[in-house]
């Protein structure tokens, strides 16, 4: 199957020198922030249309199907696309860890700045 991103969307996409765009992937209903990956053209183009996170694994040089081979699937809610164009923004129903070290968010290893007391 051919997937192909809308060129109205696609004409919107501001993209790095490789071709991608950033994208976070957060819990619909917590607003909890999970992950950060990039996504070509194609990878959105799938996930608009399986509602499956996918994105582009930058390491192996492929797309990849969150949860494909880990069972801890993202069931895309919504999609939306931020004021610039750069980045585009997940709300997802994540179903275990988010994060490739299995963790449930890949943000709650190092906290650079608490809230002050």
């Amino acid at each position: 199957m051919s997937w192909t991103l809308d060129p109205a969307l696609a004409a919107r996409l501001k993209r790095t020198p490789d071709g991608l765009v950033c994208a976070v992937a957060q819990q619909y209903d917590t607003r909890e922030v999970l992950m950060v990956a990039w996504m070509t053209d194609e990878a959105l183009a799938r996930t608009l249309a399986t509602r499956e996170g996918t994105y582009w694994s930058r390491s192996r040089d492929e797309l990849w199907v969150k949860g494909a081979t880990s069972g801890h699937v993202q069931k895309v809610v919504e999609v939306r696309l931020d004021c610039d164009g750069d980045t585009v923004l997940l709300l997802v129903d994540q179903s275990g860890a988010a994060c490739h070290t299995g963790a449930h968010t890949c943000f709650d290893a190092d906290v650079v700045l608490a809230p002050e007391a």
